[in-house]
């Protein structure tokens, strides 16, 4: 099934009427500034049709290969832009996509759950197979599909458009916002699924902030305990992989690629944009800054963070992480250097 979205997308827009809306300056001609976009995409995926913008270093490979029809970009990188895409030059790229977002998405910044002013409980538009159990209080959106054999638990939302797959449990409270849900899925009382992300494009007149108009996916079997967050994708989609279980109390920034059968320890955070293969493991407190990839079959250890790409098969510890021995030998170092001050001490 080809799904609809969740956002209405306005457009398509001039390339002068973008860059009167970003504070940006189209560099070419007349014929340029007239040229249409019709969606935002990442540097990766953009094509002719679309704008994308290019901020962190990091992503200067992409930007010199990108499709893109036109890219925000600040002044120093232009000359980095590809031929077939038009600069649109600005000092805060950032903040000119989180302005680029609202005039593409004007209603990201609100997201619908159910139909406004509406008694129903239930929306007449929803579609739930036989075989589906609805507990009292749970609000089902309008356009949302509850496949045969799932329970929703009381007080549960399923919000507009949301697709729950088959032989799922919904417990109490838990909240579902532009996310498609596989089959056999568990999401324990209080999960809270597709809310945006924490993105802002911030500055000294203040943190303008970016609409985030991704989706969540969840694939089949996989389970995520109570009280944790999965937030939705700013462009692109935050992805849990088949298999994976999630502990209490996880939360899950916007863009994240979690792999197959991995495991996620209670009160790890995994921030934007970070990549896990299969069968991670992340040991509970854990963290990882963002933009990083954590190689398949990984182990990070309770309270650690890594910073950087981990290799696959890595297992690692501490702050910053590092190869578990080298981490062993050293606390094993300060903890003799420790004893023999203190003896110095007694003496």
């Amino acid at each position: 099934m080809n799904h609809p979205g969740f956002f209405k997308l306005a457009g398509p827009f001039t390339l002068a009427e973008v860059a009167a809306a970003t504070q940006s300056e189209v560099k070419g001609d007349e014929a340029a500034a007239a040229r249409t976009v019709d969606s935002v995409q990442p540097l990766s995926d953009a094509a002719p049709q679309h704008l994308s913008f290019f901020e962190n270093r990091k992503y200067l490979d992409q930007l010199t290969a990108t499709k893109a029809g036109a890219c925000l970009v600040a002044a120093p990188f232009a000359d980095r832009v590809p031929a077939g895409t038009v600069p649109l030059i600005t000092k805060s790229p950032y903040r000119s996509f989180a302005q680029a977002l609202a005039l593409f998405y004007p209603e990201a910044l609100r997201s619908k759950a159910a139909a406004a002013g509406a008694d129903e409980r239930i929306s007449p538009s929803a579609v739930i197979e036989d075989g589906a159990e609805i507990e009292p209080g749970a609000i089902i959106g309008p356009e949302a599909r509850i496949g045969r054999g799932t329970r929703i638990a009381a007080g549960a939302v399923i919000g507009y458009r949301v697709t729950i797959g088959r032989d799922c449990y919904v417990g109490p409270l838990v909240s579902v916002m532009h996310a498609l849900v596989g089959d056999r899925v568990i999401l324990h009382a209080g999960v809270r699924i597709g809310q945006d992300g924490f993105g802002f494009a911030m500055g000294k007149q203040g943190h303008l902030k970016v609409p985030q108009v991704g989706r969540v996916i969840v694939q089949d079997d996989v389970e995520i305990g109570a009280n944790s967050t999965v937030d939705r994708g700013a462009l692109k989609d935050t992805i849990i992989g088949e298999g994976t279980k999630i502990d209490n109390l996880v939360q899950i920034g916007h863009n994240v690629v979690i792999g197959r059968h991995c495991v996620i320890v209670g009160q790890v955070g995994i921030s934007g944009s970070t990549e896990l293969g299969d069968f991670v493991v992340m040991g509970g407190q854990s963290g990882a800054v963002g933009h990083i990839k954590i190689g398949s079959g990984a182990q990070i250890a309770g309270g650690s963070h890594p910073k950087d790409d981990v290799p696959p098969g890595a297992v690692l510890a501490g702050t910053p992480a590092k190869p578990f021995k080298q981490w062993a030998r050293e606390v094993a170092a300060i903890t003799r250097l420790a004893r023999r001050g203190g003896d110095r001490s007694d003496d």
